[in-house]
Parts: structure tokens; C-alpha cells; sequence
């Protein structure tokens, strides 16, 4: 994905989960939103009660996001429930070469949690710093942790580090395996007391890292820009 356009992509969908004008709190976060998106982009049309069950939001909450979300023609809606857009589904697809492969871990001596959710980050290592960040947005959001692993030379290696992950575990190997990873990938795997916590977490984890790149990016290009008028 072009680096404009996944800049795009992260503006809206910071949009969609602020507030406007002055109104309470927002129960729902982004990591809410690229859930529904996806729910939505597989399953083509879902009801309101299947959202709030899969999101674990109230009534309210749901109903609010809905809005947000068709504010910025996200959704259409119909008596046979909600479904995706043109620019839904377009985001949903930018969101699918972002969050390239997903998949539950077992618990294990890896990851934090009873329950373990991974995702993984396409072409990010660059961004990883201790993985600390990534531990702290799931946090955030309900999860008892995070765990990042970077993908180089063919192996998973913890940020900042050069040695390989020991993972005594074959069947999470296996798991990680499966998500095909690539090099300069970036695995996320959220930790929590239920499965649907540990996904929103790792997901809120994932976007929180793409979204501090984007500050990042912003304010190289202001700096280059600012000390190129300089010495003109």
C-alpha cells in the first residue's frame, strides 16, 4: 500500500471513532470499527445484536458507532441489517493488506494471557521499538498484555534483539507459522481473559503502532520541510 494512502486510510478511520461537537465519551475504539468492517466485508450484512455480541458493546454504544460509521459512508443500512458501503468496502480491503493473517494462540510460554489473539502486520519492523508500546495500547483497552515479535531471516526475533523467540510449544509454532509471515513482519498477539478481548487488543495494539507512524511520518516531513525553507 502506498504510504499517502495508508495515511488516508488511518485519518478516517480516527475520524469515524471521535468524538464531534460536544457529547459524551465514546465507548467504541478503533479497533472496534476495523472489527465491524471486517465482520461485515465477510459476512456481507450483520444485525445490530450480532455486533454488540461480537464487540461486547451495549445497545447504545453500538447504535452510536453505526452512526459514526455512516457519517463518513461507511455503512448503508436496510431491514435485513447493515452492510459495507463502495467506501466501506474499499476501506475494508485497505484494512485486509494492513492485517494480513490472524489467527487464536494457545496459551503458552510466549504470550501473557489465558487467551491469546495474533495478527499480523505487514512490512512494520521498522516501527517496533521495545514492544512496550504495543504492550501498553492493549492494555488500554482491557488485555492483560501484548507480546510483539519481529520477523528477520527467516525466524521470529524479539524487538531490539537479534536471537531468536524459543517458543517450547510445537503447536504454537505451528500457529505462528501459519500466518505466513514475511520478512520485516510484524506479529502481535494480544493477551486477555476471553478470546474477543485478546483480538480487540491485539488489533487496537496493531493500529495504535500504525497510527504513531503516521505522527512519526507527519513530523519528519514538517521538519525536512521547515529546515528546507530555512535555507533557502
Amino acid at each position: 500500500m502506498h504510504e499517502d494512502e495508508r495515511e488516508d486510510e488511518l485519518s478516517l478511520l480516527i475520524k469515524v471513532c471521535s468524538r464531534y461537537a460536544p457529547s459524551r465519551m465514546l465507548s467504541f475504539n478503533i479497533a472496534h470499527i476495523i472489527v465491524a468492517l471486517q465482520l461485515m466485508g465477510r459476512l456481507e450484512r450483520v444485525s445490530r445484536a450480532m455486533l454488540m455480541r461480537e464487540l461486547m458493546l451495549g445497545e447504545g454504544s453500538t447504535k452510536t458507532m453505526i452512526k459514526h460509521m455512516k457519517m463518513y459512508g461507511l455503512l448503508e443500512s436496510s431491514r435485513r441489517g447493515t452492510m459495507l458501503s463502495k467506501k466501506g468496502k474499499e476501506l475494508y480491503s485497505s484494512i485486509s493488506r494492513i492485517i494480513v493473517a490472524e489467527a487464536s494462540i494457545p496459551k503458552c510460554s510466549i504470550a501473557v494471557g489465558e487467551f491469546n489473539y495474533a495478527v499480523r502486520i505487514k512490512g512494520i519492523a521498522n516501527a517496533i521499538r521495545s514492544g512496550v508500546e504495543q504492550r501498553d495500547a492493549a492494555i488500554k483497552v482491557g488485555a492483560v498484555g501484548a507480546t510483539t515479535l519481529v520477523y528477520k531471516g527467516f525466524r521470529f526475533v524479539m524487538p531490539g534483539s537479534s536471537n531468536s523467540v524459543y517458543v517450547r510449544e510445537q503447536g504454537v509454532m505451528d500457529s505462528l507459522q501459519s500466518l505466513m509471515p514475511e520478512e520485516e513482519d510484524v506479529i502481535i498477539i494480544g493477551s486477555a481473559s476471553s478470546m474477543k478481548i485478546a483480538e480487540l487488543a491485539a488489533k487496537y495494539a496493531a493500529f495504535t503502532t500504525l497510527v504513531n507512524m503516521l505522527h512519526h511520518h507527519r513530523h519528519h516531513c514538517y521538519y525536512n520541510n521547515h529546515e528546507h525553507d530555512r535555507s533557502i
